[in-house]
């Protein structure tokens, strides 16, 4: 198994995914009772970019820092959106496997599939704990909270499934062009 190494230029690059991601939160619009966003789509975007271990960290520190910043969330509930969500980038990545010779992974909206839905299920079990052990309500208050939270969830990660292949697909040639890819890889 490879080491990955962290070079001054990938920890930039990394900084930089993770910025993105923390201000691409800030923008949401309603939607079917919801609140739609990009953010998971970013966090998928890292995966497809930087792999596994690279995404995550990307995803997670944009994600968490929002939530500690900005989120109105305490220091736990900020390491478990990191958790989450770098989850949700290294699933993608894993899911997607290594970009072939020319340089496109075939596999990103399966990978941008299972890394979605990985983290709808993780949010899923992430409100069943807090209402269930954290907060004490019953079992049917618990369930009657995550199928409120479900539409909403479903509906922001089929936008990140739509999102992250059509954005990876967009910008991948020319960051392979420029040789940016190659250096934060």
């Amino acid at each position: 198994m490879e080491k990955e190494k962290f070079t001054t230029r990938k920890i930039v690059y990394l900084a930089v995914m993770a910025a993105i991601v923390c201000v691409v939160t800030f923008f949401r619009f309603p939607l079917l009772g919801s609140k739609v966003h990009f953010a998971n789509a970013m966090c998928l975007l890292a995966g497809l970019l930087f792999g596994g271990v690279g995404g995550g960290l990307a995803a997670g520190l944009g994600s968490g820092l929002y939530d500690a910043l900005f989120g109105g969330y305490d220091f736990a509930e900020a390491l478990v959106t990191f958790a989450t969500k770098f989850l949700m980038a290294w699933l993608c990545a894993a899911a997607a496997g290594r970009p072939g010779p020319d340089g496109k992974r075939k596999r990103a909206v399966l990978g941008c599939a299972v890394g979605a839905l990985g983290y709808v299920a993780l949010y899923m079990l992430k409100t069943y704990l807090y209402q269930r052990f954290v907060y004490g309500y019953p079992l049917d208050t618990t369930w009657a909270t995550m199928l409120s939270k479900l539409p909403a969830s479903a509906i922001n990660a089929a936008v990140a499934v739509i999102a992250a292949p059509i954005l990876y697909t967009a910008i991948l040639p020319a960051l392979r062009r420029a040789h940016l890819l190659d250096k934060a890889a």
